[in-house]
C-alpha cells in the first residue's frame, strides 16, 4: 500500500456511500506551508498525499474531525529501525484505515452530524533528501520544532493535519495513530490509551468506546510531562525521551489543536492481534473504527 494507492482507496470509498473526497498532493501541502508533514515525505520516491473526506449534514451543528495517521511504510528514517523492528511496518497506516472505515460507515448511515476525515499518507524512508535529526521544521501553525529522532514521524504529519482540520472549521477533534511502542508497555493489546486537553470530549470517547466492545484508558496530561519537551532551539521538541513516551507524544500533539476540544488515540497496542479470539480474527483489528462511529452517532444526537 503506498500512499497515492491508499488516496485511490478514499476516493473510491467517498464515491460509494456520498461522500466529499478532495486528495492534496505534495506541492499542494508544501504551499500551504505543512513544513513538518513535507519534511517526513522528503525521503520517499513516493509522492505523500492528504486526503479529505467529508460528511456534510448540519452546518449549525458540530463538527467532528478524525484524523489517522496514514504512514504507509515507516522504516525510521534516518533513525533507522533495527531489522527485527522493521517487519511489520506495512501496519502503520491503522490510523488512517480506521478513520476511513468510519466516514465509510458515516456515510452509509447517514448520520445528521458534519464529520470531516483527513488522512496525511506518506512513507519514511531514508536518503539523501531525507530529513534529519537536530533539523528544525517550522509546521503549520508557524510552530518550529527540534527534531531528536526521525523515527518519531507519525506526530509530525499529524501535527500539520490536526492544525488543518482546525482551520477547515473543526469543534471536536479525534486523532487515531499507531504512534508509540511505550503504548503496548504500559496497556499491552487490550486497551487503546486515551488522553485529551477536554473531559467532556475524553470521556465521551471511552463512553462510545464501552458501547461498541472496544476498551480505552485515559492516561495524564499533566504540565510536568509538557517540560520533557522543551528545546533549546525550537519551540518544541519531536522526543522527550523513554520516560511517559505515550504521553509526550500526546503533549506534543496539543500543542497543534489550540482550544478546540481533541482526544488522541494511541492503538499501537490494538490494530493487531497475533491470535483469533471468540470476538475478532488475527491480523488487523479495525480498532477502533466501531468506536469513532459510535462517537459520531452520540454527536449526532446533541450529546458532546
Amino acid at each position: 500500500m503506498t500512499p497515492r494507492r491508499l488516496a485511490e482507496e478514499a476516493v473510491a470509498t467517498a464515491k460509494a456511500c456520498g461522500l466529499e473526497v478532495e486528495v492534496l498532493e505534495s506541492a499542494q501541502i508544501a504551499e500551504l506551508g505543512m513544513g513538518a508533514f513535507a519534511a517526513v515525505a522528503r525521503g520517499s520516491d513516493e509522492p505523500a498525499c492528504l486526503v479529505v473526506l467529508r460528511h456534510r449534514k448540519k452546518a449549525d451543528g458540530p463538527c467532528i474531525a478524525l484524523v489517522g495517521k496514514g504512514l504507509t511504510f515507516d522504516s525510521g528514517g534516518l533513525s533507522l529501525k533495527p531489522a527485527d523492528k522493521m517487519t511489520g511496518m506495512k501496519q502503520d497506516m491503522a490510523g488512517g484505515a480506521a478513520v476511513l472505515a468510519a466516514m465509510k460507515a458515516v456515510g452509509e448511515l447517514d448520520l445528521n452530524v458534519d464529520v470531516t476525515g483527513l488522512i496525511p499518507a506518506t512513507e519514511n524512508l531514508p536518503s539523501g533528501r531525507a530529513y534529519r535529526p537536530d533539523d528544525v521544521l517550522t509546521a503549520l501553525n508557524g510552530k518550529t520544532i527540534e527534531i531528536g529522532s526521525t523515527d518519531a514521524e507519525g506526530r509530525l504529519i499529524l501535527a500539520d493535519s490536526l492544525t488543518y482540520a482546525c482551520q477547515l472549521g473543526a469543534t471536536h477533534i479525534v486523532d487515531v495513530a499507531t504512534l508509540t511502542g511505550a503504548c503496548i508497555i504500559a496497556l499491552g493489546h487490550t486497551a487503546t490509551g486515551v488522553m485529551g486537553n477536554d473531559t467532556a470530549l475524553v470521556e465521551a470517547v471511552i463512553d462510545a468506546g464501552e458501547r461498541a466492545g472496544e476498551r480505552m484508558w485515559r492516561l495524564p496530561l499533566f504540565p510536568e510531562y509538557r517540560k520533557l519537551l522543551d528545546s533549546e532551539v525550537a519551540d518544541i521538541k519531536n522526543v522527550g525521551g523513554r520516560a511517559a513516551g505515550t504521553i509526550t507524544a500526546a503533549w506534543f500533539l496539543r500543542e497543534f489543536v489550540g482550544d478546540t476540544p481533541w482526544v488522541h488515540m494511541d492503538v499501537a497496542g490494538t490494530a493487531f492481534a497475533d491470535k483469533s479470539e471468540p470476538y475478532r480474527v488475527a491480523g488487523a483489528t479495525g480498532a477502533p473504527t466501531r468506536t469513532l462511529v459510535a462517537l459520531a452517532e452520540r454527536l449526532a444526537g446533541g450529546m458532546v
